[in-house]
């Protein structure tokens, strides 16, 4: 039987880049990728499909539907088609916005996510379920923070950590009686060798506040930066989630896919000042004074940056890779040293800045 994978989170970038990666992996094991699409995205989703690879458009299909809704909004006819071949389902639909509301962060990424379980129980044929989480389900917690960690007791900087967390709790309670794989990202940024990505948030938010602020003749470092920053190429993320979910050694396991050798939000700082402006970082502004400042609207607009970010510079934390380590450790899937893909990552940058549909609404 060849595999039948069902996707949510099209036409996110993630999304798009997962099922490029997954064809040139397994092209002649895929009969179809179906991605579920929300009604008024399904233009977007077709223009998306339009620009995939001849080898890559022939597989895809879209379906419509809403995760928020029972039976993931499919119709009937749609449901009963696809519960008979259905063999992978990779959830990646969710608000990633450090900044979102608690309701809409609640409907999507909790009830959402309790849908897409519901549904995939009814699956006669699966043989896995690729859940997309994230690191930061850590919250607060500060120290070495494991694979098989989940709750601990945590707290959490916002509404985006704290409903991924909840959702997560939901899946992990399937490994069980579900083959299931939890894909727990860093801050995903662009590719580690041409610099692409579909948008400026995360590590960008720095360089964000570089590009406005170039004229100034010194600009400071935001806090001790004594904290890791856990930046990761996209291209790795794919890579490992493609192998980890189409192989047996993925089920009933749970992956951070981290930065192993993190560097300091200290030296990012530095390196990308240094690399962006060419300048070196001086003085240092406090981060209550930065974030206070950011608690203008007009302040973040004009940055480019989200408030929510500046937390990220405070908790001490280390997400331990083992896992994930072992079982890519034979197909040399690593994730490359964030400072031997700045230039490129700078560079797409500077060329796609003025774009603003690059960037993400400041409220």
């Amino acid at each position: 039987m060849r595999e039948t994978y069902l996707m949510t989170g099209y036409p996110g970038f993630l999304a798009t880049q997962l099922i490029k990666q997954m064809v040139a992996d397994y092209d002649d094991s895929i009969d179809c990728i179906y991605v579920l699409v929300l009604p008024q995205m399904v233009q977007q989703a077709r223009k998306q499909i339009k620009l995939l690879p001849d080898d890559v458009r022939v597989k895809v299909q879209i379906v419509q539907g809403d995760i928020t809704r029972e039976h993931i909004g499919l119709d009937e006819v749609t449901r009963k088609k696809l519960v008979k071949s259905i063999t992978h389902v990779f959830h990646l639909a969710a608000i990633y916005d450090l900044a979102v509301e608690k309701e809409i962060a609640e409907q999507v990424n909790v009830i959402g996510t309790k849908r897409v379980n519901d549904w995939v129980q009814t699956l006669p044929h699966l043989k896995r379920y690729i859940y997309f989480s994230t690191a930061y389900v850590s919250g607060r917690r500060e120290g070495v923070i494991y694979e098989d960690d989940l709750m601990m007791d945590q707290s959490f900087r916002n509404h985006y950590e704290a409903t991924k967390y909840a959702a997560e709790i939901l899946v992990d309670a399937l490994k069980d009686t579900i083959p299931t794989t939890i894909i727990r990202p860093g801050i995903v940024r662009g590719h580690s060798v041409t610099g692409e990505t579909m948008k400026f948030d995360g590590i960008y938010f720095i360089l964000n506040h570089f590009d406005r602020l170039r004229h100034l003749p010194v600009i400071p470092y935001l806090g001790a930066g004594t904290p890791k920053g856990n930046f990761v190429p996209y291209d790795y993320v794919i890579r490992a989630t493609s192998y980890l979910a189409n192989h047996d050694v993925g089920i009933g396991k749970t992956y951070h896919l981290t930065d192993p050798n993190p560097y300091t939000m200290h030296d990012i700082y530095k390196m990308l000042v240094e690399y962006y402006l060419g300048k070196t970082p001086r003085h240092t502004l406090p981060l209550a004074a930065v974030k206070l400042g950011l608690s203008n609207r007009f302040v973040r607009q004009f940055l480019r940056v989200e408030k929510e970010a500046i937390d990220y510079f405070t908790i001490h934390s280390h997400y331990d890779t083992t896992n994930a380590a072992r079982d890519l450790q034979d197909v040399n899937i690593h994730c490359p040293d964030l400072k031997d893909s700045l230039q490129s990552m700078i560079a797409f940058y500077r060329k796609y800045k003025d774009d603003i549909t690059m960037h993400i609404p400041i409220r």
